[in-house]
């Protein structure tokens, strides 16, 4: 039977005993892209872990909800926007180790929504050209993801 996932023999016991041992947080975020082609940004506030940083709106999948559920929860109560699943286009994901826990983040694009995003939550809100992305700081699970914004729009 073939191996799914990655092969456990490529890490060190010491790897595999920490992997196991750290919590999965499980995230949906999307990129909001306005008519001129902008991509919506929220900046952690202060407070919360790697407050300051630069981050694709959304939030974390709650028991029960799936990714599309969750992110239209997120974002009425982030940003007070209305979206619909069937404006989320799933794009790409994430799977990145922090110290104390690992994430898994799916990315959504949409185009269409109700509403004027208004940071609900002390978060401060910037429309970026994907060319400006590198001029913020951002937590390391999303740079990869702008890269491949960058490829795709």
């Amino acid at each position: 039977m073939p191996i799914i996932g990655p092969d456990p023999s490529c890490l060190g016991a010491k790897e595999q005993k920490n992997r196991l041992n750290i919590p999965v947080v499980l995230v949906a975020a999307v990129a909001l892209i306005d008519v001129d082609g902008r991509i919506l940004m929220a900046q952690r506030p202060e407070g919360k872990q790697m407050s300051g940083l630069w981050e694709f709106p959304g939030g974390k999948i709650e028991e029960g909800e799936t990714p599309e559920v969750a992110l239209i929860r997120e974002l009425k109560e982030e940003l007070g926007i209305d979206i619909t699943e069937s404006c989320l286009a799933p794009f790409s994901f994430v799977s990145h180790d922090y110290d104390d826990f690992h994430l898994f983040m799916a990315l959504y694009l949409c185009r269409v929504w109700k509403g004027t995003p208004f940071p609900k939550e002390q978060q401060k809100l910037k429309w970026l050209r994907l060319e400006h992305f590198n001029d913020y700081s951002m937590p390391p699970a999303d740079v990869p993801l702008v890269a491949m914004l960058k490829e795709f729009l």
